[in-house]
């Protein structure tokens, strides 16, 4: 008699960008000003269902949530931990002083920023 076991898959990392990179462009247009943080949202809730799908139909038997990030995963968790704010301040302070471009402090805050949003927005 053979005995039939079922071995139980997740996965780790799943690829989130897209097969197209359709998160890098929905995330430039947005940090761009060319497009607004429902769109972007909106283009990220579409991402994480494909994916999702996707392992389900490949077998994958427990499905990992809650490990989407716009931007950063690293960045997302220190902002929900608020760990970075006062270490922000001070590169935010010496970059001022300095004439030093904001870039990155101006990408992290527009995540955090959009991070807050998203908890209070409900997105179907």
């Amino acid at each position: 008699m053979m005995v039939s076991k079922s071995v139980p898959i997740s996965t780790l990392g799943f690829p989130r960008i897209g097969p197209r990179r359709e998160l890098k462009t929905a995330l430039e247009d947005f940090w761009s000003g060319k497009s607004v943080a429902q769109t972007l949202l909106g283009e990220a809730a579409k991402l994480r269902a494909a994916r999702w799908a996707l392992q389900q139909k490949l077998g994958v038997t427990h499905i990992p949530s809650n490990d989407f990030s716009l931007y950063d995963h690293v960045l997302d968790t220190s902002a929900m931990q608020q760990l970075m704010r006062e270490l922000l301040k001070e590169v935010v302070a010496v970059a001022q002083a300095q004439n030093i471009s904001l870039d990155f402090a101006e990408r992290w805050e527009a995540i955090t920023g959009l991070l807050r949003f998203a908890r209070t927005t409900s997105f179907a």
